[in-house]
């Protein structure tokens, strides 16, 4: 039998449900689930909405989430069975799972950007069931990563935290001496992202966020600064300091954070927005246009990016993501404590 915890109702605790393991049929793989890592999408799942700002919101059902679902895309698990037309998955395999699945017909997902898929997309854990379970049904075995050595723990968390993390900072890319890279919002997603800069900008970053034990957690993790936003005159020393960021990447999303970051840019900067805390920002059009500054939105990355970080992390010793192991049972205390902030890293669930 297979063990899942479903949203059957917006907001409600998860509730747990049993159903027969499913055959895997074709280039299908059947996953036992080992990690299951809690993202903040997680949590939009849960609510049953986006917030878009101004009072705007995507409601999950009307987006294609239909309950009851089984949340969770960050996994790490075992081989279990395969499909007769599977040829490189074998029974007992460890796997990183990539949750980002599209309709496989439409231009970005004949691209290769399945995760920005305009049709009928099929990400695990959004709109098909995913890993808050004891076994997951892939549909190609394609999606299927190997970590090699990797703690499986934190490898989970490379499938979204991570791989949005590697994404965000690619389109920055390497910076030259002298110019500063700035990290708004140390969750998990930005924690991942101070694990990775200096590898891959050359730079350890500043990072803002509203909590100390998040920035304390960030200077653990190599950041060469960290600061409150919202201390008195934190962005004119900011400013003072680096005559103004080269970079930056905005983790949280809202409209403070994104004010921020977009602000703390010197001229011919680059603001990457990540973050889907929900809001609506304003900017002068002429000033930033005389400043010559951009920004893009980055939506986590496609599986080549994925196999891409894999790799960096199985040569680069990066350091590793503060996880706080919990039992796939304590799902709906998991989401809580993620939605009061109480969380440093991610919470990984063990199946």
């Amino acid at each position: 039998m297979l063990r899942c915890y479903q949203v059957a109702e917006f907001g409600q605790p998860l509730v747990a449900a049993d159903k027969p393991l499913p055959v895997p049929e074709g280039r299908e793989v059947l996953v036992k689930v080992a990690h299951c890592g809690v993202c903040h999408s997680d949590l939009h799942i849960w609510e049953g909405f986006f917030d878009l700002g101004g009072g705007k919101r995507v409601v999950a059902a009307s987006n294609g989430a239909l309950l009851p679902l089984t949340p969770g895309h960050e996994i790490v698990g075992v081989v279990a069975a395969t499909g007769p037309e599977a040829r490189a998955a074998k029974t007992g395999q460890r796997r990183l799972v990539f949750p980002w699945i599209g309709c496989g017909t439409c231009p970005p997902c004949r691209d290769g950007n399945e995760h920005l898929c305009g049709g009928a997309q099929k990400s695990i854990g959004i709109f098909a069931d995913g890993g808050y379970a004891t076994h997951l049904l892939v549909p190609d075995e394609r999606y299927l990563v190997d970590i090699g050595d990797l703690d499986p723990a934190l490898a989970c968390t490379y499938a979204c935290s991570g791989l949005t993390a590697y994404s965000a900072l690619k389109k920055i890319g390497h910076l030259q001496d002298g110019h500063d890279l700035l990290i708004v919002g140390a969750g998990g997603v930005g924690l991942n992202a101070v694990a990775l800069a200096k590898a891959m900008t050359g730079v350890a970053p500043i990072v803002a966020d509203l909590d100390p034990a998040k920035r304390e957690a960030a200077m653990q993790l190599g950041a060469r600064d960290a600061i409150d936003p919202r201390a008195e005159g934190a962005q004119k020393a900011l400013m003072k300091a680096t005559g103004g960021v080269m970079a930056a990447v905005d983790f949280a999303g809202t409209e403070a954070s994104f004010g921020f970051a977009y602000g703390s840019l010197r001229k011919g900067g680059h603001l990457v927005s990540v973050g889907l805390l929900g809001g609506v920002a304003t900017i002068s059009i002429g000033l930033h246009v005389m400043k010559g500054v951009r920004f893009s939105g980055s939506y986590v990355g496609s599986l080549a990016e994925l196999k891409e970080m894999i790799a960096l992390a199985q040569t680069a010793a990066l350091p590793a993501l503060p996880i706080s192991h919990r039992p796939l049972a304590e799902a709906t205390a998991s989401l809580a404590a993620l939605k009061a902030g109480q969380v440093i890293g991610r919470i990984v669930l063990d199946a």
